[in-house]
């Protein structure tokens, strides 16, 4: 008995030291540079971040298109601990990223151990699955941009684990806070509510499972005390988009499949590109991804389609050799994967999409772990069909040697092959980050001026683009100090001995005209 204990706590230890490497790796491919790597602030960061400073609090913001308040407020937090810079900004993003790391470890336990799985394989592949969403291109990229969305994962995996352990353990706290992350997603991003069609999936095949089992009032008791936290955590954003119902779909109208002129023709080719951006072709974005590369690295790419081909064979087998429970587990992740792919297959702009289809990352990479336990059991076997005095000390090496390689691979990828390349400094604005720098290298009695002569969404009847400039002042005034104008608002400026205009594009005719009635002014534009 004390020879079986210590096994278990030499496996608990080494787990528990696998799982802290996997999230120092995390914190790395996070944090490293953080403030400079991507280059620039994007003007959508910039409005979270300005929102944030100016009036935290809200619920709901409507500019730009219409953001939840959860990241807004969570940004004021980080502000309010750390100082308002580009760190702190994306410091939210990053630390979010990380639990979410953790999530996934807790929560591809969970799922696997009802498909009865060995606690020790369900172990082995959780720790799998962590450690390729930790160094993950697709979301380390959006751990680093101060996004709402990458709040979507994190609520979801926090979500299903505690639902599944509810399920499992039969405890209703479980319940109530997998009930709190399902109301807390709703606070995130639009692309978040297509998992109520998921967890309608999910409650039924467990209604099933219940009933068989001659358990419906302790079904109904428990999932009672999901939804009241559920209802709970929601309510607000439900009151504001009664009292908005403007509000409720905000951008989602503009981009939708259905405003298309051929639905079906622009459903049918959003989802080919959609499933193929894995392995085949990727966002062109170059804020969402290296352009057009798959947004999975190719071994993961492969073992995810293992995984995929896996889970959908246990689905299909004839129901005499498949479990409930077992149907639960794997039905449910092919089932997540598919519903949260949906907010990228439904638009037609931008496709596919990697920043909508951000809901669907944990069950990718939970494929990828099922995928590479599955390809390690067959190494494992050649090895034992062929053994070799040297195998012991060899196949160590040569693991180790892999991931090292792998993950400097995955560091490259990232922070060179993308992160120094020229068009990221243009997807995030790089050159307006130089304005708000320049003007903040200037005595605050000097007077600035911005024309903001580039298009984009008003907010307070001004373009979005300036919202980077306004950040980039706020990081050292707190409030900006330039006057921020429309080109066709130039009479407003008053400078009489000397001060300062920038415009946000280059424009000769405007310049011409600027040095004409302001010759005592210093010009300048964005590159």
């Amino acid at each position: 008995m004390t020879n079986k204990f210590q096994f278990f706590n030499l496996r608990f230890q080494k787990t528990i030291f696998i799982l802290l490497t996997i999230l120092v790796i995390a914190v790395f491919f996070r944090f490293w540079h953080l403030s400079s790597i991507p280059s620039g602030v994007y003007p959508d960061e910039a409005i979270n971040g300005n929102q944030a400073i100016s009036i935290p609090g809200k619920i709901f913001y409507p500019e730009n298109n219409g953001r939840e308040g959860l990241f807004v407020n969570l940004l004021y937090l980080s502000f309010s601990l750390f100082g308002i810079s580009i760190w702190s900004l994306k410091f939210v993003s990053a630390a979010i990223g990380v639990l979410t790391v953790l999530g996934l470890y807790l929560l591809t336990k969970e799922v696997l151990r009802i498909t009865n799985y060995e606690l020790r394989i369900t172990n082995n592949i959780a720790l799998l699955s962590s450690f390729f969403l930790a160094v993950s291109f697709w979301h380390v990229n959006f751990s680093r941009i101060a996004f709402r969305a990458i709040l979507v994962p994190f609520c979801l995996v926090f979500l299903f684990y505690f639902l599944f352990r509810g399920f499992r353990t039969q405890k209703p706290p479980n319940f109530l806070l997998g009930g709190i992350f399902f109301g807390l997603g709703f606070h995130t991003y639009i692309a978040y509510r297509l998992s109520v069609a998921l967890i309608i999936i999910t409650l039924s095949l467990w209604w099933i499972f219940y009933r068989r089992e001659g358990r419906q009032k302790k079904y109904l008791f428990h999932i009672s005390c999901f939804m009241l936290s559920t209802i709970v955590i929601a309510l607000p954003l439900g009151i504001y988009f009664l009292q908005n119902p403007q509000d409720f779909i905000s951008r989602a109208t503009g981009v939708s499949i259905f405003a298309s002129d051929h639905p079906i023709k622009d459903f049918t080719k959003s989802l080919a590109l959609h499933l193929a951006m894995f392995n085949i072709w990727g966002d062109n974005n170059w804020r969402h991804n290296i352009s057009g590369k798959p947004i999975l690295f190719w071994p993961v790419g492969i073992l995810f389609l293992i995984g995929v081909i896996y889970s959908v064979w246990k689905v299909l087998r004839p129901r005499k050799s498949v479990n409930s429970l077992q149907f639960i587990g794997y039905c449910f992740l092919l089932s997540w994967w598919f519903i949260m792919l949906l907010p990228g297959i439904l638009t037609v702009e931008g496709i596919p999409h990697a920043l909508r289809a951000i809901g669907s990352q944990p069950p990718t990479f939970i494929f990828a772990g099922i995928g590479g336990y599955l390809v390690w059991l067959k190494l494992k076997r050649f090895f034992i069909l062929k053994p070799n005095p040297l195998t012991r000390f060899v196949v160590p090496i040569f693991l180790f040697i892999l991931i090292g390689t792998f993950i400097f691979a995955q560091y490259y990828r990232y922070f060179w092959l993308w992160g120094k390349n020229p068009k990221v400094e243009e997807a995030f604005s790089k050159n307006y980050v130089e304005i708000g720098n320049f003007l903040n290298s200037l005595p605050k009695e000097t007077k600035k001026y911005v024309i903001v002569n580039q298009p984009g969404v008003l907010v307070k009847g001004i373009p979005m683009p300036s919202q980077t400039v306004e950040f980039i002042e706020r990081t050292k005034y707190r409030e900006p100090q330039a006057i921020y104008l429309l080109p066709e608002d130039i009479e407003k400026i008053k400078i009489d001995k000397e001060g300062v205009i920038a415009l946000m594009r280059y424009d000769e005719s405007l310049l011409e005209e600027l040095a004409k009635k302001f010759p005592q002014a210093i010009l300048l534009y964005a590159r």
